[in-house]
């Protein structure tokens, strides 16, 4: 008999829960532990690090001039190096901790002197430009190494090893990994918008560029050291906290050292730059502002390093700026810039002046050339003239807003800059601020120009004409003669201080007028005697300065600007 088969329902089997691996004890109190001192060390060196970029920026165009050239030469090469540095970064996360103390250390340490040595070989060698592109590459390499030995820092702390093998679903540890990195660069960015700031709004103003990057060197090797040796203590050996002590302290000691003798450094410097006989040295809100000379010869007047005066020739220069100018109606005056003084001295010279304005955008400089005693007698006292009325603002803006206004006009505009190559004034020979002028002369009024070196850059001086005759201008060329006190040289600092080179032997001018037909030269009928002008001089001069015409230009305007070369 065959027994029947009994089929049984599958028996359930319970299965026990299945746990994740615990984390290593302490894991996530750790990455706590360690993730807000962290940021804020990244936020704080990051300031640090924009703070340096910012100072080597802002050195090299004031000792080199030309701040686009500097400025593109500063931040791709710092950049380029970043990335350096981040490969470089590799060979150390296996001692982290004590890579990134003497980091922090290397960068505070040349961030910190980086002001002071290219100075110094500015001032006694006269090259820094391969000093600029050194200290780029030195602070890019720094900074780009932060980043991932933090990391490497960060991971360990949390148990995790720096790769994973496979593919597997992410743990709650490794999303906060990435939620670390995200912390890092919000950290980094934000510090770097503080730096950027605190650069130009409190460094600068307060501590000048010397000082603010040796006190900047100072907080970034306290932040830096102070993470290390105490947050991340147990990553290090007993040798590799007492090298990191040692070389924290020997940089701190070195820029404190470095802070206190600055003021002395300054001087020598100065005297290496200018010569043994300064007399005055003003850091106004623009520009550094020094005089040389005694007070009873005549002074030099050197603005950011670049002689803007020299007393015992700037009469060639006023001269042949400003009388052709007033060869008709001159009651009421404008000077662009002149906040030394001497372009108003000459206009005042005529009884015909009833008005004069000087738009100048530097108080500082009007300020010492009314008080001190040298600088006020060369200008003949011009700013105590109840005739003269000083406006301290951006050149370009004040016209478009009188412009908008039109309140008043001007028989004759005399625009009395340094030469158009510099950088910051290369806005000021424009053609759209050829068109302001245009809008605030009279229908007779004349306008002189300051156009650089007819000889040494001609290419400068008729992109000048070419954008005088785009905005509506008929233009007449002449050039003065003379040993030049800086006004020709262009963005290679060719004639700066303590250069040993002579510089360019002329200035070129051009007279220009509204309309299509080109003023005269000449004198007007009530000109006073000068020492370097006359009716020979002025068919000289336009003769000399059409020799050398460069034809077919195209005009310079804001967003396509020609004066780099």
């Amino acid at each position: 008999m065959i027994e029947p088969t009994v089929t049984m329902p599958p028996k359930r089997v319970r299965r026990a829960p299945v746990r994740r691996p615990e984390p290593p004890r302490g894991t996530a109190g750790a990455v706590a532990a360690v993730r807000f001192p962290v940021l804020a060390v990244v936020f704080v060196c990051a300031a640090c690090g924009l703070v340096y970029e910012l100072e080597l920026v802002a050195l090299a165009s004031y000792l080199i001039g030309d701040s686009v050239t500097q400025a593109s030469v500063v931040l791709s090469v710092m950049v380029f190096a970043m990335g350096v540095g981040s490969l470089l970064a590799k060979r150390l996360r296996c001692r982290a901790a004590v890579g990134f103390g003497l980091v922090e250390a290397g960068l505070a340490l040349v961030g910190g002197c980086s002001a002071m040595v290219l100075y110094a070989a500015f001032a006694w060698l006269g090259e820094s430009r391969y000093v600029v592109v050194a200290f780029s590459l030195a602070v890019g390499v720094l900074i780009g190494a932060e980043i991932p030995l933090l990391m490497a820092l960060i991971q360990r702390s949390a148990g995790q090893p720096s790769g994973r093998s496979g593919r597997q679903a992410p743990t709650r540890e490794q999303d906060d990994a990435a939620g670390t990195v995200a912390d890092l660069f919000a950290a980094d960015y934000v510090g770097a918008l503080v730096g950027g700031l605190a650069f130009p709004f409190l460094l600068l103003p307060w501590l000048g560029q010397l000082t603010g990057a040796l006190v900047t060197g100072a907080v970034n090797a306290v932040a830096g050291g102070g993470l290390v040796l105490w947050v991340f203590r147990r990553d290090l050996t007993t040798r590799s906290r007492a090298l990191l002590v040692a070389v924290n302290v020997s940089v701190l000691a070195v820029l404190a050292t470095a802070t206190v003798l600055v003021d002395d450094f300054e001087q020598a410097a100065r005297r290496a730059v200018y010569g043994e006989r300064v007399r005055v040295a003003v850091q106004t809100e623009l520009q550094e502002v020094v005089v040389t000379g005694g007070l009873d010869g005549p002074p030099d007047l050197f603005l950011d390093g670049r002689l803007r005066v020299s007393g015992e020739d700037e009469y060639r220069y006023h001269e042949a700026l400003v009388h052709p100018a007033m060869n008709g109606a001159h009651t009421r005056v404008l000077i662009v810039g002149g906040g030394d003084g001497m372009a108003a001295r000459e206009v005042l010279r005529y009884p015909g002046a009833r008005s004069v304005t000087v738009v100048e955008l530097d108080p500082g400089v009007v300020r010492l050339a009314r008080t001190d005693p040298a600088l006020a007698r060369l200008n003949a006292q011009a700013f105590r003239d109840p005739r003269v009325r000083v406006v301290h603002a951006d050149a370009f803006h004040w016209l478009r807003g009188a412009t908008a206004l039109v309140q008043e006009r001007y028989d004759v505009v005399i625009s009395d800059l340094p030469d158009p190559g510099i950088t910051p004034s290369t806005k000021l020979y424009a053609q759209e601020f050829y068109g302001l002028v245009a809008r605030v002369l009279t229908r007779t009024g004349r306008f002189a120009v300051h156009a650089g070196s007819v000889t040494d850059r001609p290419r400068t001086y008729w992109t000048v004409d070419a954008t005088l005759r785009a905005a509506g201008f008929a233009t007449r060329p002449y050039s003065a003669s003379g040993r030049t006190p800086g006004f020709a040289a262009g963005p290679d600092r060719a004639d700066r201080a303590g250069d040993t080179g002579r510089g360019p032997d002329d200035w070129g001018f051009l007279l220009a007028v509204p309309g299509s037909r080109p003023p005269a030269l000449g004198l007007a009928a009530d000109a006073p005697r000068l020492r370097s002008l006359g009716g020979v001089t002025l068919d000289a001069a336009a003769r000399r300065a059409e020799r050398g015409r460069v034809a077919e230009l195209p005009p310079s305007t804001l967003v396509h600007p020609r004066y780099g070369g």
